[in-house]
């Protein structure tokens, strides 16, 4: 899915940047930096004049074509193909909304998990209100779309011919006796109608240059409102967003709160033992020398064991080899630990973001604890790889050999996975029949480093 969140280099900063050249540099300037952008216009006006009725119309004749197949199953394998070129197209004019206009259009679709069979597919496409805001503005953009994209580009191209009649050309269309042309509402037949020709294109390219950039702007917009979310979807992803915010935040709560309590159990209980054993050393020491070395090799465990807990301490707040060598091998080293064989394939070309990875990594340790806790499997195969569609997703698949059974939300802790990846706008699917095996697939929207 493409969210054009970027400002890139679009025409509203660009107009700016050209404004301010304009002022610094005089009348000249300001000529030359409007005439640039008029230019720019008019070219952006061109492709879309030319990109929309091609695209809208045969998006449209196919995408109904395929729909009207699924019935026969045809359209099961068809739609969700044709629907995604579908979405790609409205996504290239969000960019362009974007970067020449400065309007933003946001992109809300629902996630398909990768491995959905071709009748899941095709019907959680077709039950997403993205895909039918999508075909719905297909019609519109080939028809108002295409007058709006039309017209500035006629306005900065067409006085040119004006032009060219008045250099002389009119005799091309003419044969010097007669009317025989007409531009705009001004009848062309000799010299003099040809040069009123000529101003009507001069007055035409000053009201082109001035207005086709707001005519253009005016093709956006009308873009936004067919495609931009209704309220209820976006107070619905305002609802999801502030669950996943407060279970973030209450996650986050209650680590610090188990964090305090390990320490206040377990290293600061030990290390508390070791200072009372090496002060009762100290009065020892010359009474009793036995029993203070008795004392010292015991404060000494103390200070061995309360080192390996507060070791593990840290492991569990960020692991160091996670932050040293990356998800890939905190994955590996996390399997190497389980009494059951596990097998780690790894297919990332750099790093995700620190947050992500520290996400990915935890999610993984608490279903690789799951399956040896609960499934009876003696063997696990964990695949983690990074796919770069719809703006790149981290994907991690877990599967065992066990008795299956799974279920989210049956205090198996994947209802706690689920809510920690949905922080990060990532999505838990669980495929696990009564007789195994146990598939859990994890996908996290992220780019790599």
């Amino acid at each position: 899915m493409v969210r054009p969140s970027d400002r890139g280099g679009g025409p509203g900063d660009t107009g700016r940047m050209e404004t301010g050249n304009g002022r610094s540099g005089g009348a000249g300037g300001r000529g030359g930096g409007m005439g640039r952008t008029a230019a720019l216009t008019g070219v952006r006006a061109l492709v879309l004049a030319v990109a929309v009725p091609a695209g809208a119309i045969t998006l449209f004749v196919l995408s109904v074509v395929s729909i009207v197949l699924v019935p026969l199953g045809i359209g099961l394998f068809t739609t969700p193909w044709v629907l995604a070129g579908v979405r790609t197209f409205a996504d290239l004019r969000r960019l362009a909304a974007a970067r020449w206009c400065g309007v933003r259009i946001p992109a809300v679709y629902r996630r398909v998990p990768a491995d959905a069979n071709p009748w899941e597919r095709c019907f959680r496409v077709l039950g997403d209100p993205g895909t039918w805001r999508d075909l719905r503005w297909l019609p519109v953009d080939m028809t108002a779309g295409f007058v709006t994209a039309l017209l500035p580009a006629a306005l900065l191209v067409y006085p040119f011919e004006g032009f060219a009649l008045g250099a002389g050309l009119w005799r091309v269309f003419t044969d010097g006796t007669y009317v025989g042309w007409w531009y705009g509402f001004v009848p062309v037949g000799g010299q003099l109608s040809a040069l009123a020709a000529a101003a009507l294109g001069a007055v035409l390219l000053w009201a082109g240059v001035r207005t086709a950039p707001f005519l253009l702007r005016a093709h956006f917009l009308l873009t936004r409102a067919v495609l931009a979310p209704g309220r209820g979807e976006l107070a619905e992803r305002v609802r999801v967003l502030t669950e996943t915010r407060r279970d973030a935040v209450d996650t986050s709560a209650a680590e610090l709160r188990r964090i305090e309590r390990d320490l206040h159990d377990g290293a600061q209980a030990r290390l508390v033992s070791m200072g009372l054993d090496l002060g009762t050393v100290e009065a020892l020491l010359e009474k009793d020398p036995e029993q203070a070395r008795e004392l010292l090799a015991r404060a000494r465990r103390s200070s061995a064991e309360a080192l390996t807990e507060l070791r593990d301490l840290v492991r569990g707040i960020h692991p160091p080899v996670l932050a040293e060598r990356g998800l890939g091998d905190a994955v590996r080293a996390l399997a190497l630990r389980l009494p059951i064989r596990t097998q780690v394939d790894v297919d990332l070309a750099a790093r995700p973001t620190a947050p992500v990875e520290s996400a990915a990594y935890f999610a993984v340790s608490e279903v690789l604890t799951n399956a040896v806790k609960h499934s009876g499997a003696d063997r696990i195969w964990v695949d983690l790889r990074h796919s770069p569609d719809r703006g790149g997703v981290l994907r991690i698949a877990v599967t065992d050999n066990g008795r299956g059974g799974a279920v989210i939300g049956a205090g198996s802790g994947l209802s706690g996975v689920e809510r920690r990846l949905g922080t990060f706008d990532g999505v838990l699917a669980v495929g696990s029949p009564a007789d195994g095996p146990t598939m859990v697939t994890m996908e996290i929207p992220c780019e790599l480093s």
